[in-house]
């Protein structure tokens, strides 16, 4: 339909385009970089510092965590009142308290055939 007349570019056209994209992708990869590195751990969907949380289920596997209680009686009328949850424990409550977890040691059985 549309014919557009073919424009040759000479040797120091092609090579100043080649280095501005280059700096472009250069800069780009940078910025990535920066983003990766630069990203902290996070505790997603996780309020609070308590030992117990209220985790509600708010649909297509997506989970909010309320860590603002200290005991599971005090989490449970949360739950009750209706929130589609339960009670569990605050996975990073132990790194706070400045405790781990004891580690879990692996029985290994030899069997001779």
């Amino acid at each position: 339909m549309f014919a557009f007349p073919a424009r040759s570019m000479s040797q120091p056209e092609i090579a100043q385009k080649v280095e501005i994209m280059t700096r472009i992708a250069l800069a780009i990869a940078a910025l990535a970089a920066s983003l990766c590195f630069a990203a902290a751990p996070s505790q997603a969907g996780q309020t609070g510092h308590a030992p117990w949380c209220s985790v509600q289920n708010l649909g297509f596997g997506e989970q909010e965590w309320d860590c603002s209680y200290a005991t599971a009686a005090a989490c449970a009328p949360t739950v009750i009142s209706g929130n589609r949850g339960f009670c569990n424990l605050n996975p990073y409550f132990a790194e706070e308290r400045g405790y781990a977890p004891a580690p879990r040691h692996r029985r290994y059985h030899r069997y001779d055939r």
